[in-house]
């Protein structure tokens, strides 16, 4: 690989992680050596690029920087059409051209048209076996609740039959195979809660900000359930 080809990359690596990282792992997912990702991150600052942090602590690309359209790989490509077909089986309409939208836009920043090749990719997601009662209407409602970080008032019924209302501050939703679920502390129970989307009878937001911060809640859950942070 050329040198700038080198940049580049490193560049994009560096655009993939929102807190520092370290000239060890850059090194080993680029795979050079560590005096290289430092020898090439003096070459970026040098050329003005805002790349922030030092030896030891690790680097980080300051966010709203802008870079140019690249070519994508075949894996890079295989990647995101795969997925946005992954979020079109999902049941939500809106996610689903949100999905559409988003490859039409990278398609058209990239230097080579890339509409056929993404059209010709074989790869794809079997239809699951979503809801058929109609509560996936819901799933919009609580994806804007959690972005908002607005509380909810839902109507659920638990797997006895037994019905409830609950106040609950929302700050998660996991697609999984043929069900969707809710994460969100619960003022009944006073805990980190899950809420089966299919059973959810009713969702009325009450337009006002929970008393809390959504990364925080995240950050609570995910050592509950043992979850590895997202880089």
């Amino acid at each position: 690989m050329s040198r700038t080809g080198r940049l580049f990359q490193l560049m994009d690596a560096l655009r993939g992680y929102r807190r520092p990282v370290t000239a060890a792992r850059l090194a080993e997912q680029l795979g050079v050596s560590e005096r290289t990702i430092y020898r090439d991150i003096q070459t970026l600052a040098g050329m003005g690029a805002p790349v922030e942090g030092e030896a030891g602590v690790g680097y980080l690309l300051k966010s709203g920087f802008f870079l140019p359209p690249l070519m994508f790989g075949a894996d890079e490509l295989e990647a995101l059409v795969l997925g946005a077909r992954w979020v079109r089986r999902q049941g939500d309409e809106a996610l689903a051209q949100a999905a559409n939208n988003a490859l039409a836009k990278i398609a058209a920043a990239t230097p080579k048209d890339l509409r056929d090749d993404m059209a010709e990719t074989s790869l794809w997601v079997p239809i699951g076996l979503l809801p058929t009662d109609g509560s996936d209407k819901f799933v919009r409602p609580v994806r804007e609740a959690i972005r908002h970080q607005h509380r909810l008032r839902i109507g659920y019924c638990d797997e006895s039959g037994n019905a409830s209302e609950r106040h609950v501050w929302p700050f998660a939703l996991a697609f999984l195979e043929g069900r969707r679920l809710l994460a969100a502390w619960c003022e009944l129970r006073a805990a980190n809660r899950h809420f089966r989307i299919d059973r959810i009878a009713s969702v009325e937001s009450t337009g006002h900000r929970y008393p809390a911060r959504r990364h925080e809640l995240l950050k609570v859950w995910r050592v509950e359930q043992n979850i590895r942070e997202d880089s």
